[in-house]
């Protein structure tokens, strides 16, 4: 898959950096989600597109098939746990220690101020945005803590900058993204405590590390009903290649979060 550079990121110094592995995408359909699923197929991966719309999935599935890379498009609603579980086993089924990725892009947004906030979406948002990826997380590691010793899977949690401002009429949004950052802080702790020691005092991890992103405003779909202004919005190709680089980093590290803003983001916390 040796192209030149596209509007996804795409070039060829990230050509066959994770040939064999097999990445679960969550939000594939269209933004981040396919942004970051043709950046990990070029790299080398066979990359499985979840989302509710399906359809998208399956275009974004056909571009990275177009640019001679692998993928398919499975229908998966994070908030649903029969479905986080059916996904989930499946493709451990299906490609055994091969499925050792996973990121968790979906996420919504759902307007709304203190005055007339919706308690329906209030609670769908924090479904999809919060609830749906730690259990899905759940799920994945739940599996992977049986790798093979020296081996090791990578968890990215996208979750936003807007987790650490604050925004008008945007409570549900923020509110389930510092959740959920807040959440993935604890499940980082958590692996780093599950560490083991041999009777030689060599100090074995557990087989997955969870990687954190922090992006500001991208040029998604989901942002532009906000009217954000263009030059204040990242190409979602930027945040998929610091993807990336976290699951392609040395198996003695991980990243456990990267904030990344446009170079005129005034929001960021400095």
């Amino acid at each position: 898959m040796s192209t030149p550079e596209d509007d996804t990121g795409r070039d060829e110094t990230t050509t066959g950096e994770l040939t064999g592995r097999v990445a679960l995408v969550t939000g594939g359909a269209s933004g981040l989600g396919r942004a970051v699923g043709l950046m990990l197929a070029v790299a080398g991966a066979h990359v499985v597109l979840g989302d509710v719309d399906t359809a998208g999935a399956q275009r974004t599935a056909a571009e990275v098939a177009e640019a001679g890379g692998s993928a398919e498009a499975v229908e998966l609603d994070v908030t649903d746990d029969e479905a986080r579980r059916r996904v989930t086993a499946g493709l451990f089924d299906r490609f055994g220690d091969r499925f050792d990725l996973l990121v968790n892009v979906a996420g919504i947004d759902r307007p709304g101020y203190a005055t007339d906030i919706d308690l329906a979406d209030y609670r769908t948002v924090h479904a999809v945005n919060c609830e749906g990826p730690v259990f899905l997380t759940s799920e994945f590691l739940k599996r992977a803590q049986h790798r093979p010793a020296g081996s090791m899977s990578d968890v990215v949690q996208v979750t936003s900058l807007s987790a650490v401002t604050s925004g008008s009429g945007a409570i549900a949004y923020n509110s389930s993204k510092a959740a959920f950052r807040s959440a993935t802080r604890c499940i980082q702790r958590e692996l780093r405590e599950k560490a083991t020691v041999t009777s030689d005092g060599v100090e074995v991890p557990f087989p997955a590390r969870v990687h954190s992103i922090v992006p500001a405003a991208m040029d998604t779909p989901m942002m532009h009903r906000w009217g954000i202004p263009a030059h204040r919005m990242m190409p979602p190709a930027d945040v998929a290649r610091m993807v990336l680089v976290m699951v392609t980093s040395p198996p003695s590290s991980y990243v456990p979060e990267m904030t990344i803003v446009p170079r005129n983001e005034p929001d960021f916390p400095r």
